[in-house]
């Protein structure tokens, strides 16, 4: 297994493999994008990919009319469609924006890889381990397309920032990640809830495109709008927020799949018919000998969102900033230190299309995102299961 030394360094200068630029375009040729999925995160990295330069949205697929006409309204002229094989179609479409809900981003990210399209995947990456495996045989069989997986804070100057914190010297040996997520809203407004409206109607939502593979249940609109709620469309707050932390730190460190996952939760707080959990901790034993855990509530938010990387040498904290400090007892002549470096307007999506005109690697390739997508499917199978789950790595199973 390669050093840690070897892996920062390669993080901080960037150099993460050779891009296949054979499809790349001239620095200064249009882009035109498609976007799968403009809901409202859909909405809002369209807005990040149009503000950027020389690069022009041409079409929206969604199965909800109302939002194909709110995409119209940030990308004017842009052609609609309630199937997404309609813009797939379309040859002039360099790239495709996905931001579907989670069980059906491989069944998009597949068909956009196939026709030939660079695709930005919205996070978490894969539903299911299933899922993960159809989507890497599709990226491996597109090997000159570009990849962007939506774990955005890996394009962040926090990157460059914790690559020089996490040098060996000065953490000495890292043995445990304690991350938290905590977020409360006012009484009555429960996290995650969208109202029905009444044009949420079988005429206006294409009810079978949205089921995709999951279960077949009759019509019904609280389902569609509140997916988040749902086992058959939702990893809950694992997918959402728990999947950009590790993210962040197994992309610094090099982190491999857990070997086993521990999830304890409960839905404590909003009885409103939803499923997945509002409290919960998650464990997870890494190989590389390093326990992570990550806790989250939505009842409250004095913890609020943070993360320490643990060594015998030094502890890295990041939350809105990034910081070092020694630990005395090892370094006593050790001085503390903040991270410096900003980030650039929109840098994930600036990333992505830096990587399809041949001028950048991505901040978060596919590797990465399937990592992180297999660690996050171990959380929620624990929960499900009330035990323990392995991840056997010969098998490519959870177990």
């Amino acid at each position: 297994m390669q050093s840690r030394r070897f892996f920062i360094g390669k993080v901080a200068s960037g150099i993460t493999g050779a891009l296949a630029a054979t499809n790349a375009l001239g620095a200064n040729e249009r882009i035109r994008i498609g976007i799968i999925g403009p809901g409202d995160r859909g909405k809002e990295i369209l807005r990040e990919a149009v503000g950027c330069d020389n690069v022009e949205c041409v079409g929206a697929a969604d199965v909800y009319s109302k939002r194909l006409e709110e995409a119209g309204a940030i990308a004017p002229g842009a052609k609609t469609y309630r199937d997404y094989r309609g813009l797939l179609e379309d040859k002039s479409i360099d790239a495709v924006l996905i931001a579907t809900p989670q069980h059906l981003h491989a069944e998009h990210f597949t068909a956009a890889l196939d026709a030939g399209k660079h695709v930005y995947q919205e996070k978490t990456m894969a539903f299911t381990v299933q899922h993960a495996k159809k989507m890497r045989a599709a990226y491996q069989r597109a090997a000159k397309r570009v990849v962007q997986i939506g774990h955005q804070w890996t394009s962040t100057g926090q990157v460059a920032d914790a690559a020089s914190f996490l040098k060996p010297e000065l953490m000495g040996k890292i043995t445990a990640i304690h991350a938290h997520m905590y977020r409360n809203t006012p009484h009555g407004k429960p996290q995650w809830a969208r109202p029905v409206y009444p044009d949420m109607t079988p005429e206006n939502i294409v009810w079978k495109s949205f089921l995709g593979e999951a279960p077949q249940r009759p019509f019904d609109a609280n389902r569609y709008i509140n997916w988040r709620f749902f086992w058959d469309y939702s990893g809950g707050n694992v997918y959402e927020n728990m999947c950009h932390q590790v993210a962040f730190w197994y992309k610094l460190l090099g982190l491999k799949i857990p070997k086993s996952v521990t999830m304890t939760a409960g839905l404590y707080l909003w009885k409103d018919g939803r499923e997945v959990p509002d409290t919960m901790n998650v464990t997870m034993e890494q190989p590389e000998e390093i326990l992570v855990s990550w806790d989250s509530s939505f009842g409250n938010d004095k913890l609020g969102l943070s993360e320490d990387v643990l060594g015998t040498d030094g502890t890295v904290s990041r939350g809105q900033q990034i910081r070092y400090a020694p630990q005395k007892v090892n370094r006593p002549q050790g001085n503390e230190m903040t991270g410096q470096t900003g980030t650039p307007p929109r840098a994930h999506m600036q990333n992505f299309f830096d990587c399809i005109r041949g001028a950048a690697e991505p901040n978060c390739p596919f590797e990465l995102g399937y990592r992180v997508a297999i660690a996050c499917r171990m959380a929620v199978e624990s929960h499900r299961l009330q035990r323990t789950v392995r991840w056997d790595a010969e098998k490519e199973e959870i177990v």
